[in-house]
């Protein structure tokens, strides 16, 4: 022979071929990257990552995806805001009606369709129920909607009155050394109660009677009287209290031991005639 052939590779069968692919090491996913210079021009190979896998998000019934409602029920709320004070209010009444029917968290869960999770936030005043919600909170508690608010605190004016400063006012039968102090009124429909401080300092014989609507209660502070009512005469010293219905006519009677000091605190059931 002329030269020397070199020996060939021997040749593998189609199981050896397989085994030695599988031991081989899987090539990168790369991609070519052209250079600025123009289409078509080759450059460096750079790795590109592989994508994660998409994660599939569950709507639920009302809309929202799974990651809303996780982050919904995770926001705070402060018992010191309005949102706060509302929530606690709703879950007293909410526990509080559950136990009085005797029903427990999964048996009210079933009436209302709401998850026991769901509803064991709204009686730890941790989220603020929809109005939806509500509504089917109260069919299934047989009460009212709006008695699911009652007790929420609300800003109401007070009236403070120093001692000695009560404007006077005048009052059938009003004459010197006879006042009557006013000590506060509420405004608006919350004026349903009129305090009095009363000081008849002059004895007189004329005692004018008194009638007018609700109810009202004396309590003696200084001095001894004597106090009608009706029919009935009443002695009272210091200390002592008598309550009555307005309608009937009443008075002080006779000044037994001055200076008399009493409370006249009037309060009326509605409108005041």
């Amino acid at each position: 022979m002329a030269g020397r052939q070199n020996s060939s590779a021997p040749k593998l069968g189609p199981v050896e071929a397989k085994k030695a692919a599988a031991r081989k090491p899987a090539a990168a996913v790369s991609k070519v990257v052209p250079r600025a210079g123009g289409p078509g021009a080759t450059g460096a190979k750079k790795a590109v990552p592989r994508a994660a896998p998409a994660r599939s998000v569950k709507a639920t019934s009302d809309g929202r995806t799974a990651s809303n409602v996780v982050a919904m029920e995770r926001e705070p709320v402060s018992p010191h805001s309005p949102t706060g004070q509302l929530g606690q209010v709703i879950a007293n009444h909410v526990r509080g009606r559950r136990l009085e029917i005797g029903l427990n968290v999964g048996q009210l869960a079933e009436r209302t369709g709401i998850s026991k999770g769901m509803l064991s936030k709204i009686e730890n005043a941790q989220t603020s129920p929809s109005l939806s919600t509500l509504e089917r909170l109260s069919s299934a508690l047989d009460m009212p909607v709006t008695s699911l608010f009652r007790g929420l605190a609300e800003e109401r004016d007070a009236v403070f009155v120093k001692a000695g400063s009560g404007p006077e006012i005048v009052r059938k039968g009003t004459r010197a050394g006879h006042t009557y102090e006013l000590l506060g009124s509420l405004r608006g429909p919350y004026k349903r109660v009129e305090p009095l401080l009363v000081s008849l300092t002059e004895s007189t014989e004329v005692f004018p009677l008194f009638q007018h609507p609700g109810i009202e209660i004396l309590y003696m502070l200084e001095g001894i009287m004597e106090y009608s009512y009706g029919r009935e005469r009443y002695q009272m010293h210091k200390g002592d209290t008598l309550q009555f219905e307005g309608d009937i006519p009443h008075g002080p009677t006779k000044l037994a031991r001055l200076p008399i000091r009493f409370l006249s605190i009037t309060i009326y059931s509605g409108d005041r005639n």
